[in-house]
């Protein structure tokens, strides 16, 4: 997408284009109504959770969501408390025009690494949605392989989306509350790593426990701690 092609879409649908450098032109986006032939377009947000711990899967999380049905104080899921998370949580899904959830396990990201682990995990929430979108905006600078290769789908990566675009910030609580309720699901398999504390990030408590249990199945053996 060139910037000629950016200028006329702000022209027409009220996008706000930012230059980010001499390479690439990210576009933040309003989310109001993105409007081509007096039709508006289905947009999507994209992002996952869990790409830094130890243990567990990394999970994506894809949504195309109205603008005046995303809930009022949505942001990035990190940022909420997790009373808040599970409230908008609830909301999305009851809102929403879709969504959908991808799973890349532990073996999978000692497989074939933790980045293309997270791709596969975003491509899969992308092709689990029942409303197939126009547009794609993505947490971060990559895009997925075969998400570039969808006909007539415009993949916009933008990095921290999550905390600018209200959309992706919506999958971000997905991916959060649905990979942590998972976490504490698997606490009780594992209860002796304290799973439903950490949710598998590397804090002073999973790295005492992992010191003294060793690995578990869940684990993500290539990860150093």
């Amino acid at each position: 997408m060139n910037l000629l092609i950016l200028q006329s879409l702000q022209r027409r649908s009220g996008l706000q284009v930012y230059e980010l450098n001499l390479r690439f032109i990210l576009v933040i986006v309003n989310i109001n109504c993105i409007i081509n032939n007096n039709m508006a377009l289905q947009i999507c947000g994209i992002d996952e959770a869990g790409r830094g711990c130890l243990a567990g899967p990394v999970v994506s999380a894809a949504v195309i969501i109205g603008k005046d049905k995303i809930p009022l104080g949505a942001k990035d899921s990190k940022q909420l408390t997790e009373r808040k998370r599970k409230e908008f949580y609830a909301d999305i899904l009851a809102n929403a025009v879709s969504y959908s959830v991808g799973v890349a396990s532990n073996i999978e990201i000692d497989e074939m690494n933790i980045l293309n682990a997270a791709m596969l995990s975003m491509e899969r929430a992308f092709y689990g949605l029942t409303v197939k979108p126009d547009i794609v905006i993505i947490d971060g600078p990559v895009i997925p392989k075969n998400l570039s290769k969808v006909g007539g789908l415009k993949v916009i990566p933008v990095i921290k989306a999550d905390e600018k675009i209200k959309i992706v910030s919506c999958a971000s609580i997905i991916a959060k509350v649905f990979r942590d309720d998972l976490m504490i699901f698997l606490d009780n398999k594992y209860p002796e790593y304290g799973f439903k504390n950490h949710k598998g990030y590397a804090t002073k408590e999973h790295k005492k426990n992992l010191s003294e249990y060793g690995f578990s199945e869940i684990h993500r053996k290539t990860f150093k701690f």
